[in-house]
């Protein structure tokens, strides 16, 4: 495993990151596997199956020593009826905060994300009670996800006002999905704030299992609405031809794919599941490689029109509740 420094912070982090979004139920394996390949940095949030992907990763992680973890976990997304239990006003910081410190058996989380941004409440609330909260040390960092370029300036500058250490931002990063570069990455370079890469396997098309004609009806890509836009035969088919890149490199498909986000100078580490502990093994393999400038170049080639880079799909909900 190789470590990189969060954005401007004296804080490192895993190259690769484990994310229990959609594996906790079945994730201690997985778990371990990160942590015998190295993996510190280890991603959940509040809203996740009502709390059970806390749980389940503080569970997981008994036996490690808390010290050498990154722990991070998110607010904004509903965990509850009331109208309270979503969005990121003092209120629901306050109380989402406290139940992920129960569930996660902590006394502070490393890295707090703020998962969208809150379009109904002012940032001067949000960062004034985050300020208040890494005073009292329940949170050591603050970051973001899926924010414009123009809400992480703005977020910044009080953020800096407030004495509060906003250091990440989470982008959905992939070959395929490059929206960031734009206007987020260079806005985050010149502030300081590294980037946690997230869905770089882009709902898993880009491992290769998934080809024209043959999606089992059982498979995540036949669930997931957000993978359903991506099983277009002419892209399945492009994704199908990286594989002589990959061959090349002596690489996984999933691994070229993890490898290829972490060149981005601005990424810290890449946010990933597994299904699997050897999956999970494989992934973290992904570390420390450097792809050479005709693999760079024949993967452009091969995506072509089907790369996303319009900044204006970041995107956040009006309201939550």
């Amino acid at each position: 495993m190789e470590y990189r420094r969060l954005g401007a912070s004296g804080l490192s982090v895993s190259e690769i990151s484990y994310g229990n979004w959609l594996t906790h139920r079945d994730g201690a394996e997985c778990v371990q596997a990160a942590l015998d390949a190295g993996v510190t940095t280890f991603h959940t949030a509040a809203a996740w199956d009502g709390g059970a992907a806390e749980e389940n990763l503080a569970a997981a992680l008994t036996n490690a020593r808390r010290d050498d973890l990154v722990l991070c976990t998110g607010v904004f997304w509903p965990e509850g009826p009331g109208v309270n239990d979503a969005g990121l006003s003092r209120k629901h910081l306050v109380t989402s905060l406290h139940g992920s410190l129960r569930r996660l058996r902590t006394d502070y989380v490393d890295v707090y994300q703020l998962l969208r941004f809150d379009y109904r409440t002012p940032l001067e609330e949000t960062f004034l009670a985050l300020s208040d909260l890494v005073r009292q040390g329940k949170i050591l960092y603050v970051g973001t996800a899926e924010w414009t370029a123009e809400q992480l300036l703005e977020g910044r500058s009080i953020a800096d006002r407030h004495g509060v250490p906003l250091i990440a931002n989470q982008p959905h990063y992939s070959m395929l999905w490059r929206v960031a570069e734009a206007q987020v990455m260079p806005v985050c370079e010149r502030a300081g704030i590294g980037q946690f890469a997230s869905v770089p396997l882009a709902q898993g098309v880009l491992t290769g299992k998934y080809r024209p004609g043959e999606i089992p009806p059982d498979s995540r890509g036949a669930k997931s609405a957000e993978a359903r836009p991506l099983l277009l035969p002419d892209l399945l088919e492009r994704v199908s031809m990286l594989r002589g890149v990959a061959d090349e490199a002596g690489l996984t498909m999933a691994q070229l794919a993890l490898a290829w986000t972490l060149q981005h100078n601005t990424v810290a580490s890449v946010v990933t599941g597994a299904s699997t502990a050897a999956q999970m093994t494989e992934n973290a393999k992904a570390a420390g490689v450097v792809l050479d400038l005709d693999a760079l170049t024949r993967i452009d080639h091969l995506l072509g029109s089907f790369v996303q880079t319009d900044p204006r799909l970041t995107w956040s909900p009006p309201a939550v509740a």
